[in-house]
């Protein structure tokens, strides 16, 4: 029996009834080395089937979340080895222009390694995240751990709201983005306040 997919999610409903899991991890995988790719919207429909019982919430979750680290850290060696001359070549092939990678390495920049965490639940950093962090020189081990943080409270937040609340998701979805830039910029501006605050005590240390 098929269980129907509300709204933007209903295009999806082949693709998940054909390839399950698979769909989920392949999706979500290349979404986060630059592919366009609805992974998010994949993870949010496959959370709307395990909480009709076609599919199991602890494996959407393990595979996204798998796919998540392993496709971002694609991403990392690509930027790692390629860099810049790499992105500007090829990036306009799946929407990263140099425009939009300045933009975003600009954003990374100033707000330090932390962002790859908070990167996760912003589009178009979720998708330039990696590149942009090999393109920088994080080190990768900073570099995976802040992003094995950010996958999972991505996968946890969606993957938990999509299982519970099934078919009213996408309202739920919505509401969340359209708040969603305030609460980062909330989360930008304390951490400014955080470093500024680091640099005012070490210039008063004698």
């Amino acid at each position: 029996m098929s269980t129907p997919l509300p709204g933007p999610l209903a295009h999806l409903a082949p693709l998940l009834g054909h390839y399950g899991y698979w769909a989920v991890g392949a999706v979500v995988l290349v979404e986060d080395f630059g592919v366009p790719a609805p992974g998010e919207t994949i993870l949010l429909a496959a959370g709307v089937y395990a909480g009709a019982g076609r599919l199991s919430i602890v494996a959407v979750a393990v595979i996204a979340f798998t796919a998540a680290v392993v496709g971002d850290n694609i991403g990392y060696l690509i930027g790692r080895s390629g860099g810049r001359a790499f992105v500007h070549r090829w990036g306009r092939y799946v929407f990263l222009t140099p425009k939009r990678f300045a933009a975003a390495e600009a954003f990374f920049g100033r707000h330090g390694g932390k962002i790859v965490t908070v990167a996760r639940f912003i589009e178009g950093l979720r998708q330039a995240n990696g590149i942009i962090a090999g393109t920088t020189g994080m080190r990768w081990r900073r570099f995976l751990a802040f992003n094995a943080l950010g996958a999972a409270l991505w996968v946890g937040l969606w993957a938990t709201l999509a299982y519970l609340v099934g078919d009213h998701i996408t309202a739920v979805y919505d509401e969340i983005r359209r708040y969603q830039l305030y609460v980062v910029a909330a989360l930008a501006a304390l951490l400014a306040a955080l470093v500024v605050r680091h640099l005012v005590r070490r210039r008063r240390e004698p």
